[in-house]
């Protein structure tokens, strides 16, 4: 069985950077069960991930090619490193992830293992691209970090800045980018009147077209902007303040619950609503706002069955003083 030797792409986020060994250990975990023996080498002061594994298929080296910090492959023979060619996962360059630069973006390489681990709990068969959902979208990296890997990306959010941004972001690109395509912005319509927008962009490769819509509204009312249509994953991460609240999130005295529990209370059945069976919700939280154990219970409570134990207790890590950040993922059995 190889000796190999995953070299991890350095982050730019310097206290991410301190937590990514471990959080890369159990997403490789999670996503490659062929890899035995999962450790964090270092060789010259460079990081590792090792691990042992039969000889590898064309699916298994794509899998280990989209893990959220892979840079390259070695199978180590006595003190040399030979390199293992990694095919190209991407279908799009990756500089639609990496331009958009704005206060409040989740780190690309987080939302990356965030989409890996929610994909790989997704218990139906693959029939095409896989749909995915973030109902609280900010300005999509989700989404991109989807259509990226050649998935469909589907979103919600109630900032309307935040909506035109990421509009205007991806018809500059796309037109840039000399790609084919469609991208406008509609106007949503109920009884009427007008309650919302809409952003719809269909990307035609060579032998696939990609497809990314996007609503205006709160995320409480996604499943009526999509209607009937479900989802294989619902990722996202949940906000840590009060963005996305309501007039009606508020406690005695008129004061606004600014903590992201009342929101995820609310929404969490929603979102279960719109899985497909089989499908995977996946989403990251301030633990300081919600404890693991209230969350775990609101996915239950909606029918869904929540991953535990093993590498999926080993992803809460700080992101500053006042936020430490973890991840749940549970399926539509």
């Amino acid at each position: 069985m190889p000796d190999l030797l995953l070299l991890r792409t350095p982050s730019a986020n310097r206290v991410y950077a301190g937590e990514s060994a471990a959080l890369s250990a159990a997403e490789l975990e999670i996503c490659a069960p062929f890899a035995s023996g999962i450790t964090d080498e270092e060789l010259a002061g460079v990081g590792y991930l090792g691990f042992r594994a039969d000889a590898l298929t064309s699916e298994q080296l794509e899998i280990i090619s989209a893990q959220s910090t892979a840079f390259a492959l070695f199978e180590r023979q006595h003190d040399l490193l030979r390199p293992v060619a990694l095919p190209q996962v991407a279908v799009l360059d990756d500089d639609l992830i990496s331009i958009p630069k704005y206060q409040g973006k989740t780190n690309e390489q987080f939302t990356r293992l965030l989409l890996n681990v929610t994909l790989a709990s997704v218990e139906r068969p693959a029939s095409g691209p896989r749909q995915v959902l973030d109902p609280l979208a900010g300005r999509g990296t989700v989404l991109d970090s989807a259509l990226l890997l050649g998935h469909d990306g589907y979103g919600v959010d109630a900032d309307d800045k935040a909506f035109e941004q990421m509009a205007a972001f991806h018809k500059t690109w796309l037109r840039r980018k000399r790609l084919k395509h469609t991208a406008d912005i509609s106007p949503v319509r109920r009884d009427g009147k007008t309650v919302g927008r809409r952003f719809d962009a269909s990307i035609r490769l060579e032998n696939r077209t990609l497809q990314l819509t996007f609503f205006t509204g709160d995320t409480r009312d996604s499943a009526k902007l999509f209607g009937k249509k479900k989802f294989d994953a619902i990722v996202t991460d949940a906000p840590y303040g009060v963005v996305h609240g309501s007039s009606t999130d508020v406690r005695g005295g008129g004061k606004r619950d600014r903590t992201p529990a009342r929101l995820l209370n609310d929404a969490i059945e929603v979102w279960a609503s719109q899985l497909m069976h089989g499908g995977a919700l996946g989403l990251s939280w301030n633990t300081f706002g919600m404890p693991r154990e209230d969350l775990v219970e609101a996915l239950q409570r909606a029918g869904l069955t929540v991953k535990a134990d093993g590498p999926w207790e080993r992803f809460a890590h700080r992101v500053d003083a006042s936020i430490r950040r973890d991840l749940v993922v549970a399926v539509n059995p």
